[in-house]
């Protein structure tokens, strides 16, 4: 995923979490995520046209369509008032596959802190499928893991890559960080306990 593709991932992560926590409009957070989604098909589109046949260009380009088509799908679910299960089951089948990124990154790429992030995402699309398609009414917690991951998982690594620091993090730091954000996860959950009001709908 490009760090400029990645940036803007934040950015809309941060929008839907503040969606599910009631900050914003269903029908305007839609929009942005059509924005979003639509960059997030271009891209891996182009990459695979000039990628003349190399097997993991292609890879790491079906990985952002993953979450392009996530955005998309948002964005007119949102906009339409369509029902959410079909964003959720499609959330489902995303954290599955989110593993395997994951595992492919840890064990070809060597790359620990992508294999994290990539583990991180099964775990946020995972919620997702939660609250989408089975209707739990787990929405304020989703929300502030969200808007965490927003950060941690996409704003952060982008702009650090984008100014050339990215590689200066080590392994340490980002194992640090991680349980940093799962105790974080364990504060969203202890504070969402109670009971939320109405449904579980991605318009609020």
């Amino acid at each position: 995923m490009s760090a400029v593709g990645l940036l803007y991932v934040g950015a809309v992560l941060f929008l839907n979490g503040l969606m599910l926590l009631g900050r914003i409009d269903g029908k305007s957070a839609g929009v942005f995520n059509l924005f979003i989604g639509a960059i997030q098909v271009i891209t891996p589109f182009y990459m695979i046209f000039t990628s003349g046949g190399d097997a993991w260009t292609i890879f790491q380009a079906s990985g952002i369509f993953l979450f392009g088509l996530t955005y998309l799908y948002v964005g007119i679910t949102n906009l339409q008032g369509f029902d959410t299960s079909g964003v959720g089951w499609y959330s489902l089948w995303v954290a599955v596959l989110a593993v395997g990124y994951a595992a492919v990154n840890f064990l070809h790429f060597h790359d620990e802190k992508f294999g994290i992030i990539w583990l991180m995402w099964s775990f946020l699309w995972t919620l997702f499928f939660i609250l989408l398609a089975l209707k739990r009414n787990i929405g304020a917690f989703v929300g502030w893991v969200t808007l965490i991951q927003a950060w941690v998982t996409a704003t952060i690594p982008a702009f650090l890559i984008l100014i050339g620091e990215w590689e200066q993090v080590g392994a340490g730091v980002t194992e640090a960080a991680a349980g940093l954000v799962v105790a974080g996860y364990g504060v969203a959950y202890a504070l969402t306990r109670r009971k939320e009001p109405g449904g579980v709908e991605l318009s609020s």
